[in-house]
């Protein structure tokens, strides 16, 4: 549904009714986020790559956890909430580990 949160492994996807759209979470790339048990200078960031379609089209985004930045896809806006597990420095995140907390607005 339109403006509800939905959580996606990697290489899974939804459809989101009343936009017209389906969202597929490709991965993450680049996972700089400081550990939650360490002292960074910067706060790092971590990529998100979801793949949508409908809506007239289809295309790759990126979204960034340190800035939240929303992605529009035609009439859609789509917004990453968070990215779990949060890094620690005892624990190797593996890629499909990821879960993606994503929200589509109009």
């Amino acid at each position: 549904q339109v403006n509800q949160e939905f959580e996606l492994a990697p290489g899974g996807s939804r459809t989101v009714t009343g936009a017209a759209i389906t969202v597929r979470f490709d991965g993450v790339s680049g996972d700089t986020r400081c550990p939650a048990d360490a002292t960074c200078i910067t706060g790092g960031a971590a990529i998100v790559r979801v793949f949508v379609t409908g809506a007239g089209g289809s295309a790759d985004y990126e979204l960034h956890t340190g800035t939240l930045a929303p992605v529009q896809h035609a009439d859609a806006t789509i917004t990453l909430v968070q990215l779990m597990p949060y890094p620690f420095t005892s624990r190797t995140i593996l890629p499909n580990d990821y879960r993606a907390t994503l929200r589509v607005t109009r």
